[in-house]
């Protein structure tokens, strides 16, 4: 069963880049699709971003299109989001999340295994 550990969350200015990173540890990361959701206050968990267990297919909400990168590298079994052209609208706590079968899915509810979050504040 893989674990889920995000990191790289913090306070940026708007206009301003910050990369999260999701390290797994219990599994093999290959057998994983991975996806990155953000909760905000008050508001559901809501998609960002999710990425193929090969690392060829991404698939991004259309907030983030454009602006938000998301990686994999297998071999440090590590999932990456890059960020730029940060607003403040992108303020919440951000998940990563696996699952084998279901894809790379926008729906949370296809998603097994999820790390503790990290928060990411930006201001304006």
């Amino acid at each position: 069963q893989v674990q889920l550990v995000e990191s790289g969350g913090g306070l940026v200015q708007a206009g301003g880049s910050l990369r999260l990173s999701c390290v797994a540890s219990g599994g093999t990361l290959t057998t994983y699709f991975m996806g990155w959701f953000r909760q905000a206050p008050g508001k559901e968990r809501a998609f960002v971003a999710a990425i193929n267990k090969s690392g060829g297919g991404t698939y991004y909400a259309d907030s983030v299109k454009g602006r938000f990168t998301i990686s994999r590298d297998n071999a440090k079994n590590t999932v990456y989001l890059q960020m730029n052209s940060l607003k403040s609208e992108d303020t919440a706590v951000y998940y990563c999340a696996a699952n084998r079968y279901y894809g790379a899915d926008a729906n949370p509810s296809r998603y097994a295994y999820w790390g503790q979050g990290t928060q990411v504040t930006v201001s304006s």
